[in-house]
């Protein structure tokens, strides 16, 4: 992994950054500020390292896998299995998959570890390191060099990716309990900051998934390097997304982190390579006070709060218009020039062109 360090480059450039806030500024004179727009489009140029980002249509990966904690009487919020929901997401019939491709957006389903067998068909990415994790309440989850090797899939995923924005956000029964446990060991966070779903969680079920989960911590409590809290907790798609977030960001592209599971991947990558966090901003699909836990690790808010409460991968989508536009902020919008604003000899040309349609009308 130490080779992925080194060519995951910082994006901090103070000259750079202030000739992005001096253009900016230049901007406002046109229409005023504007807002959080503005930042965004700092931290783009900053990725990119130029004045003028350029961005590319994006891919929104979803990436699915089963794990062992589902006999545990855990299950998707829907009660639909990870074949199922991945079915759903390759016919486009999910509000992510929708939304994607209204927005232009290509999608693709990864199957990292999803017990049941799917078939070829479009959009689907078969790369499944196994038929789903192992209970880590029992066992480790996966085996170390199980966990290594849906980093080098994650890696090679990225690498062949055409596009430079890279959506990630995960799928499958247990994905999130097993983001909560990664994230937990890492922070050194109670478990229960990033599983309790809001103040109307029923009680059972919170006190069912403590039970849970506190006694897979207790069985892994020696667990302290990433990859080795990535192999016993688990999660194929989280290993994976690891892979695929170290190359993005070596490649100076931008990640959009949607949901609990992408922000564990991140934080895994994070430990190996610091910077990859500079290319990362923060989508949101659910309400989940989780969820607020983990964004509160990289002292980031999401681009969007819309009070979503639908299944990650459904807010990257709704947030790329105003990327889109953040970009055409420094790449677009033209400065305003000293002086008397004058009408072009274009817009007299078309002016006059439409009259004369009117007068023959």
């Amino acid at each position: 992994m130490s080779i992925h360090q080194s060519l995951i480059s910082p994006t901090l450039n103070p000259e750079l950054e202030r000739t992005l806030r001096a253009r900016l500024d230049q901007r406002s004179a046109i229409a005023g500020r504007l807002g959080e727009l503005e930042p965004l489009a700092v931290r783009l140029g900053l990725i990119q390292n130029t004045l003028t980002p350029e961005l590319d249509i994006p891919t929104l990966m979803l990436f699915a896998g089963d794990h062992g904690l589902a006999v545990d009487g855990i299950k998707l919020p829907n009660g639909r299995s990870t074949r199922e929901q991945a079915l759903l997401a390759l016919q486009h019939r999910l509000p992510s998959t929708v939304f994607a491709n209204n927005q232009g957006m290509h999608v693709t389903v990864v199957d990292c570890g999803i017990a049941e067998p799917l078939s070829p068909q479009r959009g689907l990415l078969a790369r499944k390191i196994a038929h789903g994790t192992r209970n880590c309440r029992v066992g480790p989850a996966m085996t170390l060099e199980q966990a290594h090797a849906g980093v080098r899939v994650g890696m090679e995923i990225s690498d062949n990716l055409s596009s430079n924005v890279l959506a990630c956000a995960g799928l499958g029964q247990g994905s999130m309990e097993a983001a909560a446990l990664v994230l937990s060991r890492l922070t050194d966070l109670p478990v229960r900051d990033f599983v309790i779903s809001g103040p109307d969680m029923p009680q059972d079920d919170l006190t069912h998934l403590l039970i849970v989960l506190q006694s897979a911590q207790a069985r892994h409590r020696d667990v302290e390097e990433p990859m080795a809290v990535l192999a016993a907790f688990g999660g194929h798609e989280l290993a994976v997304m690891v892979g695929a977030m170290l190359v993005a960001a070596s490649k100076r592209q931008l990640i959009l982190v949607d949901g609990m599971a992408a922000c564990a991947a991140l934080k895994v990558a994070s430990m190996i390579a610091p910077p990859v966090t500079d290319y990362a901003v923060f989508c949101r699909s659910t309400l989940h006070r989780g969820l607020d836990e983990s964004l509160a690790l990289f002292h980031a808010t999401a681009l969007l709060e819309l009070g979503m409460d639908c299944s990650d991968g459904t807010g990257a989508p709704l947030a790329w218009p105003m990327i889109r536009c953040a970009a055409a902020l420094l790449t677009e919008v033209q400065d305003i020039p000293d002086g008397p604003i004058h009408s072009r000899p274009t817009d007299l040309h078309n002016g006059a062109s439409l009259l004369g349609t009117l007068r023959k009308n």
